[in-house]
């Protein structure tokens, strides 16, 4: 094997379950209402389920399948219900891990709370901006993405120091800075859209460094419980958490940016 193929050895299967994932996302997002509700539920619900796996290996499947249930209903229940009434429910996945796991309790219940919250977010930004749902979801997954891509391709073609070799050892600063000019030229192709000016930019990097710090978390979780991937259910790229850990902390910053800046504007949308 050339050294080119060890360095890219993953590239194929992460292209292909890559795209068939973004085929099925585009579609959903496209779509709305109903189908990108669906996603969204399923995303979250896999997510809780495979951090209860790693957090408690010998507990009963159940105990998982059960927690991932309950993390669906508080995403779903964020949508089609009142936010008063719905905002219990966000919790109840994490008090009940509080309960079922035998450890890792505030780690899960931390975590937990925050996929929900992020469900919440993505049907959020989807949902409730008009004309223009499409348009901005679509700007926070290409900021993840291309933050995601363009760490993956500098990181192995510049190498060079690491950012915390002993919790992620593939993760290097040209990657990370790579990630952050990727998401500002996403931002920069988003100026203008619904009346967005030159914060587009600062706030896509934001994002890009709120990815980023997602899946450094992710992958000091997974060293500490001594795990290479959440799961094995996306050929290339382990679990879902594995693939959507960066989407996880990007929603989380959104939902404050969009409070605190009142962004993304609808004008002109």
């Amino acid at each position: 094997m050339t050294a080119g193929g060890g360095r890219f050895g993953d590239l194929a299967p992460r292209m292909i379950s890559g795209g068939v994932m973004a085929g099925l996302g585009i579609g959903a997002l496209w779509l709305g209402g109903g189908w990108f509700l669906a996603l969204v539920v399923a995303i979250c619900a896999a997510m809780v389920w495979e951090l209860a796996r790693m957090l408690a290996p010998m507990q009963p499947g159940r105990v998982a399948l059960a927690l991932a249930a309950m993390a669906a209903v508080a995403v779903a229940a964020t949508a089609l219900l009142p936010a008063g009434l719905a905002l219990p429910l966000v919790l109840v996945p994490a008090l009940a891990g509080l309960r079922l796991l035998p450890a890792y309790r505030a780690v899960f219940a931390v975590y937990a709370s925050f996929v929900v919250i992020a469900g919440f977010g993505l049907w959020h930004l989807r949902a409730d901006f008009g004309a223009m749902g499409f348009t901005w979801m679509l700007w926070l997954a290409l900021v993840v993405i291309v933050t995601d891509v363009a760490g993956y391709f500098a990181g192995r073609i510049i190498g060079g120091p690491k950012i915390w070799p002993a919790v992620s050892p593939k993760k290097t600063w040209s990657g990370t800075i790579a990630g952050w000019v990727g998401a500002a030229a996403v931002g920069a192709v988003f100026l203008g859209k619904g009346g967005a000016g030159l914060s587009v930019i600062g706030i896509s990097v934001a994002l890009s460094m709120a990815a980023q710090l997602g899946d450094v978390a992710e992958s000091a979780l997974k060293r500490r419980v001594g795990v290479k991937d959440a799961s094995s259910l996306i050929p290339g790229h382990g679990g879902v958490l594995d693939r959507f850990d960066g989407m996880l902390g990007a929603s989380i910053l959104f939902l404050l940016v969009e409070r605190a800046l009142a962004f993304p504007p609808v004008v002109g949308g």
